[in-house]
This record gives structure tokens, sequence and C-alpha cells, in this order.
């Protein structure tokens, strides 16, 4: 009998099924985009019936066209997209209003107001967020005031909240099971980040019943399995996680002082920090690591808004590129961007700057400024703010990063991967397997039936060394700072 691991990835903008057999080695992958609406500016919405009919679909797809039966399966994991928030009738299971994605900004001057008063400090302690319309719970006040009867429906019980992966294991356990993982509830900013519970104080302040939330569970463990009814077959689901802390495992991230950084739709930045609850001084965010062990653990975290999106934009906005990946060739075809740069915060800036109403901007255009230099400037202006990142966590943690594990799909981009390593200087390690996020559900439900008894760690490195000299780097950071300086005080 072989072992089979199905992991579900359930990402911002698609639904993936990855099929491992017990070392780890992909067997099949299913993936399948899902639709995202701009109702509004600023709005970001999805279909929570779409995610989850995708999701099932690709599930179904992975295993059916090759193994053809569940027999061999021994566990599923899952992890998603984080902060995308949902609230549902707790019978039927229908969606009361669309998903509100983390990158919604239409709380954003609520979460201002908020930000600027005592109880903002407070809200950092118990939680080790900054108070910003990133996280959940200004997404379930919004829900519960705009959408009618909500509030009345969720002071009476009817009503369930959950992020991506309550939602779907809700419906692969037949509507039996309501948890979500620790991981996804210390983004919401409603749980204490030191007792792993629900923060009674901040439920009460928010005005949220405590029977709209539910059950925080480990990220290892059997939290359910899912039903014949829905897949044909009773498996485990016992390995759950954000995408990103899915990515610090599958980096083989998992004790103090090793940082890993996804390169997707936004970038995301983890070191992880160990058993102590850590305090930032510099904007990160405070959040809890995925635990192989009954301990908790904890990861500093900041997080770049736009980065996939940046080239993206290039390709479908401005239609420069045919292809995303043809950035590589494009930033790689010209010795530099002839003095453009490029700051793409077209949902604000996120840490450590934490400045929601800034805009997208492009400076030092010329009339001899081309695609290619447009997409170079791309290209480093997603490298350029991790490093501002990177500084920012080296200073809470009093420690400096000297390796740099990437993941994601932009990873793959070699100009880029080089362009990090010469900023920050140290040496960028790209795994072979870049979807570490996806691997890291697989090792975590594989650890939580018992297949795995330690991390595995991840083999064929590709290793990006820095070629600059100090005086380079520290003059290109110079610039690109006065950049940034500008585009948050408008000063142009």
């Amino acid at each position: 009998m072989v072992d089979y691991i199905l992991a579900l990835d359930e990402g911002t903008s698609s639904a993936r099924a990855v099929l491992f057999d017990k070392d780890l080695n992909e067997v099949a992958s299913i993936q399948e985009p899902f639709t995202t609406s701009f109702p509004s500016r600023g709005w970001v919405e999805q279909d929570p019936m779409e995610i989850w009919q995708t999701q099932i679909d690709v599930l179904h797809r992975c295993v059916d066209n090759t193994l053809g039966s569940w027999n061999d399966i021994r566990a599923i994991g899952i992890t998603n997209q984080r902060e995308t928030t949902l609230i549902w009738d707790r019978e039927t299971g229908e969606p009361i209003a669309p998903a509100i994605v983390w990158q919604c900004r239409r709380t954003a001057d609520w979460c201002d107001q908020l930000k600027h008063s005592p109880m903002a400090e407070k809200i950092q302690e118990i939680t080790g967020l900054v108070v910003d319309a990133y996280f959940s719970a200004s997404k379930i006040c919004w829900m519960l005031e705009h959408v009618q009867d909500a509030r009345s429906r969720a002071e009476a019980g009817d009503l369930m909240f959950g992020t991506i992966d309550t939602w779907l294991i809700y419906h692969l356990t037949g509507k039996r099971v309501n948890v979500i993982d620790r991981t996804n509830a210390s983004r919401t900013m409603l749980m204490d980040l030191g007792s792993g519970t629900w923060s009674e104080e901040l439920l009460g302040f928010f005005d949220i019943p405590r029977t709209l939330m539910p059950e925080i569970v480990p990220s290892v463990g059997v939290c359910g399995h899912s039903s014949v009814d829905v897949i044909g077959a009773e498996i485990p689901i016992s390995g759950i996680a954000g995408d990103q802390q899915a990515a610090l495992i599958g980096q083989g991230c998992d004790r103090p002082g090793l940082a890993k950084n996804t390169y997707g739709t936004g970038c995301f930045l983890l070191m992880h920090t160990g058993q102590e609850v850590p305090r930032s001084e510099n904007q990160l965010l405070a959040t809890a690591a995925a635990s192989l062990h009954s301990e908790s653990t904890y990861a500093l975290e900041g997080s770049v808004f736009d980065a996939g999106t940046a080239m993206q934009w290039l390709r479908d906005g401005l239609k420069i590129l045919d292809d995303v990946a043809e950035s590589d060739k494009l930033a790689s075809s010209v010795p530099d961007t002839n003095g453009v740069w490029m700051l793409p915060a077209f949902t604000g800036l996120g840490a450590p700057h934490w400045e929601p109403n800034v805009k997208g901007t492009i400076v030092g255009v010329t009339r001899g400024t081309s695609r290619e230099h447009i997409v170079r400037a791309a290209l480093e202006s997603i490298a350029l703010q991790t490093c501002d990142l990177v500084r920012a966590m080296e200073a809470d943690s009093g420690n400096s990063i000297t390796e740099l594990r990437v993941d994601g799909g932009a990873a793959n981009n070699d100009f880029l991967m080089q362009f990090q390593a010469d900023c920050l200087g140290i040496p960028v390690i790209r795994p072979s397997y870049v979807e570490t996020t996806v691997k890291g559900a697989a090792l975590l439900a594989g650890k939580g039936v018992g297949i795995y008894s330690e991390l595995p760690r991840p083999v064929n490195e590709t290793v990006f060394q820095p070629n600059w000299s100090e005086d380079e780097r520290d003059g290109y950071l110079a610039n690109w700072h006065r950049i940034t300086a500008h585009a948050i005080s408008g000063a142009f």
C-alpha cells in the first residue's frame, strides 16, 4: 500500500489540489482560477460558492484522474488565503454576502479612525497586529451592519463566521465541523495571541457575537473527516495553516531565526521566533506559526500588498507584457531602469509603513523610457520593498538574517532573485520545488496522522549570491527610500 496525502491550496486567485506520496514527491496537481470582483473603488470580493465548487472540482479531478479511488489517501491538508472573511447560515451553508477578500479596503477609513484611538495599542498588545482593514475583524463588523438581518441572525446563533479554511472544512465534513486553525485565527484581529483563544474583550469591543465564532484548533491533528456524501470517502483532515505559515513549514523554517519570503499576489516575509510572543517596534506583525508539536510557536511577519499584482497590471492594464514569465528576459535585457522607479501601491502600503491611502507611483519616465525599463522597475520594486521588511525584522529581533529562503510563483524569476540577493547583501535560496505553501499543508497533514515524525529538509536548492558592493547597495537603497517617502507624502 502506498500512502498519499491530498493537499488543498485555496489561494487568492485559484484553487489547487496536489497529491503527494509519502516522500513528498508531487504525483498530480490540478489548478483552476475563480473570479474576483471589484464592485466599488477599493472593494474586492469573491463568491464563496464558486470558491467551494472550484476547490471540490480540482479535488475530484486530481484524485480520480490519478488514483481512481481514495483507498490509499491517508490524510487531507488545507492551506488558504488568509483574512478573507465569510459569513454563512449555520444550517443551510448559504453565504449571506460575497466573501470580503483580504485586499479589500472598504473599511480603511473606519480602521484609520480606530488606529488613532487609545484602543489601537490595546488591540496590538492582545493580537500582535496593527489595526488595519487587512484583517477580518472590521470585515465582520461591516457585514453585520450592512447585510440585511445579519446582526439579528448572528445574535440568534443562526450564522457562522470563518476564513477560507473554516469554509472548506465545513463543506468537506458535510456541514458538521466548524473550526479555524490557530494561524488563521491569529489573522482575524480577534484572537489573544498569547493564549490562542478568542479575546472576549475584543469581541465585546467590536460587538461581535461569540456564537458567530468557530472553534480554534491546532495546525496539526485530526479536526474532522471528509464526508462520504461529499467526496466519496472518510479521510482525516489533519493539517491546516494559512498560506504563509504553511510556506514557513514547507521551507523547513521551524526554529528561531529562519526566514522565508513568498512571492505571490503579495510578498509575505516571515521569520520564526520560537515560543515567545514577539513584539515589534517597527510596525511588523506578531503572528502564530504552525507548530509541529503541542507547544505554541510564533513568527514576525511583514507584507508587501502588491507584488504579483504589479506584473499582472503590466500585462492586463498597460498590456506591455504578453506573459508575466517574459518579464525575466525583458528586465535582464537592459543594464538598469534608465532612472525609472515604480512603487506599485495599488492597495496602499503594508509593513513597515502601513499607509493605506498611498497610490501607485511611477517616476523618472522620459522619451528614452522603454517597456523593458518599466518591467525592470516593477521587478526591482518587489525586491526593494522586501528589503525594507528584512531590515525592520532585523531591528525588531536584534538578529541578522543571514539567508533568505524564497518560494511562490515569482521566485522562478532569476532576475528578481539575483536582484533580491544584491540589494539584501545575503544569499537567496530557492528550492527545486517552489510551491512550498501546498507542500507545507501536506507536511502538516502527514504529521497529523503519524506519517512524519520530523520535518524533512528542502533539497536541490539554487543559491543566488550577492554581487553588489556595500556602497552600491547603500546608494541604491537611499534613492529608493527617497522615492517611497515622496510617494507617502504625495510630494513629487
